[in-house]
């Protein structure tokens, strides 16, 4: 069966609830993911953690600079000062996360700068920016939704769960936390407004950069987990 949103509208009919029917089973397949499930139940090595954060402040870093790309594209100036604003609370609230993190996992800012980046986190940064960039608004929106919306959703069931290990709670903290579903809540409400205003072909363009990004974050979950690298 597939797990509810609990963040969010979850209006019947709204573009919100539809985009979360078309991703569902991916949502689904992340929440039973090794990765996500080792977090609470003891079973995740630190040293995949350890990658999966690395990884992250990598991702993170080209994320800032694609919503700051969907700012620029917003439709209202209230927009563009939400998504600058979050852009920018990428490097003030997650990246103060990852310098707490990189030390308890034996970690520098150094190391991770000096560490490849690896396929699945060039694949999803690369598409990132190719849709923030070159698409419309609405591109740009559903392209990093997943992002937004999976992070909360995982963090919230966690939470529920809960970590004896202080680190990894650390990060269903964050992401768990009231503050984070809120910034979701925001953005949840823009999709809500703009999906009605798209044309069919618009839309469906949207709701597949939408699919796609959801795809990718179970991808950079289960490439943290196999410790994945260049294969040559």
């Amino acid at each position: 069966m597939s797990v509810a949103p609990r963040i969010g509208p979850n209006v019947s009919g709204s573009w919100s609830t539809s985009l979360w029917t078309d991703i569902a089973p991916t949502f689904d397949a992340i929440i039973a993911h090794p990765f996500v499930t080792g977090l609470t139940d003891g079973s995740l090595d630190a040293d995949a953690f350890a990658g999966y954060v690395a990884q992250d402040v990598h991702y993170l870093r080209t994320y800032a600079r694609a919503l700051a790309l969907v700012a620029a594209k917003a439709p209202t100036l209230a927009d563009t000062a939400m998504f600058a604003r979050h852009a920018a609370e990428v490097f003030d609230v997650e990246l103060a996360l990852h310098g707490e993190l990189l030390p308890a996992l034996g970690l520098s800012v150094a190391s991770v700068d000096a560490a490849p980046v690896s396929p699945t986190t060039q694949a999803y940064n690369s598409y990132l920016l190719a849709t923030a960039y070159g698409g419309s608004f609405a591109d740009g929106l559903a392209a990093v939704l997943p992002c937004y919306w999976i992070y909360a959703e995982v963090g919230a069931e966690l939470l529920s769960r809960g970590s004896t290990d202080p680190r990894y709670q650390r990060w269903i903290d964050s992401y768990g936390g009231d503050d984070f579903a809120a910034t979701v809540t925001e953005v949840l409400a823009l999709a809500d407004r703009t999906g009605p205003t798209l044309t069919p072909g618009d839309e469906a363009a949207a709701r597949a950069h939408f699919v796609t990004t959801a795809r990718y974050e179970w991808m950079f979950f289960d490439a943290a987990l196999r410790r994945e690298e260049w294969p040559v």
